[in-house]
């Protein structure tokens, strides 16, 4: 078990219990959006596992200028607020800019800095001084035990209420790497410890839309060595309808297969947190 708990909504990151944060990559049109929280709700409720609702209102790291990019800081922070008001779940999305942090601040429990961006001293820290929670995304070229750097950035400034998410390796070959040792050297530094799972089979130089652009089949084997590694959590974006996401549809998995997806990675976790 991680030495910290972080209070996130009446979630405990860091206790025994596995947490989820899902939902869809980046905010899409209502229907989407509704759906894919009441069907979170419903498995939350059903397996007995809290989750934290997480979207994107701002991708800005896309491959093309095409590429969606969302809706946007005010309409996007409208949508995750709502689903916030009417399904009870706390919420995390991403900034990019100083300049977005106190208004998402406003509505979010947790504040995400983008792998690409977490040794961004000046973003970083805003964020940290808002007080919220803040998951640092662990970057594709910096190694695990130096998420101390970023981490020290907000203590820093006064906050220690930090996740760090671990989301693989980038070797230059357009593809992601996971080192189960990183998980270790990430929880020596006492803050809960989440796997994203879904951004790690992503293949990079390929369109997220192309079905080549994700490796969907590694997940099972993925999450359940994350989980038997003793992470604290799991980061899974989830949409209805995967193929025609407008972001990762060849990573994200069916929220209509979360449940069954669930059910051995929280068995495996109470097998791991038994032989802690």
């Amino acid at each position: 078990m991680s030495k910290k708990i972080v209070k996130v909504g009446d979630i405990n990151c860091g206790a025994d219990e596995l947490f989820l944060i899902s939902g869809p990559c980046v905010i899409e049109e209502e229907s989407t959006m509704m759906k894919t929280a009441e069907m979170l709700k419903e498995i939350s409720e059903r397996l007995n596992v809290p989750i934290i609702f997480k979207s994107s209102f701002q991708k800005d790291n896309r491959s093309t200028i095409e590429n969606f990019q969302g809706p946007g800081l005010e309409e996007g922070l409208k949508m995750l607020e709502r689903i916030k008001k009417d399904y009870g779940f706390p919420i995390l999305s991403d900034v990019h800019y100083p300049e977005q942090v106190k208004a998402a601040a406003e509505v979010l429990d947790v504040i995400q800095i983008p792998a690409y961006l977490v040794m961004q001293t000046t973003l970083v820290t805003e964020a940290a001084k808002t007080g919220k929670v803040i998951n640092l995304k662990h970057a594709q070229f910096l190694a695990p035990d130096n998420m101390k750097l970023p981490a020290g950035k907000c203590e820093a400034v006064g906050n220690d209420q930090l996740i760090l998410t671990e989301r693989g390796y980038a070797f230059g070959y357009n593809d992601l790497v996971v080192d189960p040792r990183s998980f270790y050297h990430m929880r020596q530094l006492e803050y809960p410890t989440v796997f994203d799972v879904t951004h790690s089979v992503r293949r990079y130089g390929i369109p997220s839309a192309d079905p080549a652009g994700g490796n969907r089949e590694f997940l099972p084997g993925l999450a359940r060595a994350g989980v038997a590694a003793g992470v604290d959590g799991m980061f899974i974006e989830t949409h209805p309808e995967p193929q025609k996401a407008l972001c990762d549809a060849a990573s994200q998995l069916c929220v209509y297969d979360l449940e069954e997806f669930l059910k051995p990675i929280l068995e495996l976790h109470n097998v791991e947190v038994k032989y802690r």
